[in-house]
C-alpha cells in the first residue's frame, strides 16, 4: 500500500466510476468561480482528483488550460470521455510538478489523502505552483481517520490539525479556511473545511 493512498478507496471508484461520474448535479459552480476570480486568463491550472471532468469542463468552458488528474484510471477514462482530452493517472504521491502551475483546484480529493502523508501532499502541491500561485482543496472535519458506508478512508482531520498539516508543507503567502456543512455521494451531513492558501 502507498503511503498516502488507500487501495480500498481507489476499488470504489474503480467500480463505481460510471455511477459517480453522472451523478446529479445542479449546475451551479459558484464556489469554482469564486476560486477562478483573480486568475490570469489562460492560467494552467492543475485538477487533483477530477472525478467525472464536471469542474474541468467548466474551466475548460471559461478558456483556462486545465490539466486533470484521477487516481483512479476508470474515473480518468470518464473524465477523458467527457473533455474530449487525455486525463492523466496520477496519485497524490506521485506529483512532482515544478513551479508549473498557476494554480491547483483540489476540490473533495485530498480528503481521501492518508493523514499521515498529508504534509508532503500538500508540500508537493506548493512546490508545483508559480510564485503566487492559488491553490484550494476541500476537507471532511473530524478527529481522524475513518471510513465511510463505502469502505473509503477520509482523514477526517480537526482544523487545527489541518493548519498544521499547511505549516508543515509551507510557508504560505496566506492561508484562508471557511467552514460549511454538507453531504457527499453517501448522504451523510458533515462539517467541511474550505481551504484557500497562496505560494509567496
Amino acid at each position: 500500500m502507498s503511503a498516502d493512498y488507500d487501495p480500498e478507496t481507489l476499488a470504489f471508484y474503480e467500480g463505481q466510476a460510471a455511477t459517480y461520474a453522472h451523478r446529479p448535479h445542479d449546475g451551479r459552480f459558484e464556489r469554482l468561480w469564486r476560486f477562478l476570480e483573480g486568475l490570469p486568463a489562460g492560467a494552467a491550472i492543475l485538477e487533483l482528483g477530477c472525478g467525472g471532468g464536471r469542474d474541468a469542463a467548466e474551466m475548460i468552458r471559461l478558456g483556462f488550460a486545465v490539466t486533470p488528474t484521477d487516481g483512479a484510471p476508470a474515473m480518468a477514462a470518464e473524465a477523458a470521455q467527457r473533455l474530449g482530452m487525455p486525463v492523466r493517472v496520477m496519485r497524490f504521491e506521485e506529483l512532482d510538478a515544478d513551479a508549473a502551475f498557476d494554480a491547483v483546484w483540489a476540490n473533495a480529493s485530498l480528503l481521501h489523502a492518508r493523514a499521515e502523508a498529508l504534509p508532503d501532499v500538500l508540500a508537493r502541491v506548493r512546490r508545483a505552483l508559480r510564485p503566487g500561485g492559488r491553490f484550494f482543496a476541500s476537507f471532511k472535519l473530524g478527529e481522524g481517520g475513518d471510513r465511510d458506508k463505502f469502505g473509503r478512508y477520509y482523514n477526517f482531520p480537526t482544523e487545527a490539525a489541518l493548519r498544521a498539516a499547511y505549516e508543515t508543507a509551507g510557508p504560505w503567502a496566506r492561508l484562508e479556511t471557511e467552514g460549511a456543512s454538507g453531504s457527499g455521494y453517501d448522504g451523510v451531513e458533515r462539517d467541511w473545511l474550505l481551504c484557500a492558501a497562496v505560494r509567496p
